[in-house]
């Protein structure tokens, strides 16, 4: 399962959605679908924004955890 850690980086940077948004020029529709964990894919471009922004690595903001067989 992968899944994306981007409430938990916002909660230590005690950002908001809106806060990040307006630093990354990503809607925020976007950033709260990404936040919920709605979005079922992330544009790359995204992924850079955000961590630049948040001075975090993909690994930081993406969790990968292999599925139970």
């Amino acid at each position: 399962m992968v899944r994306l850690k981007l409430a938990e980086l916002l909660a230590e940077k005690k950002w908001s959605r809106t806060d990040l948004s307006k630093i990354t020029g990503i809607r925020f529709n976007t950033i709260n679908d990404y936040y919920n964990e709605f979005s079922l894919s992330i544009k790359l471009e995204h992924i850079e924004l955000i961590c630049d922004a948040l001075n975090c690595t993909s690994s930081d903001l993406i969790q990968y955890t292999p599925n139970k067989k």
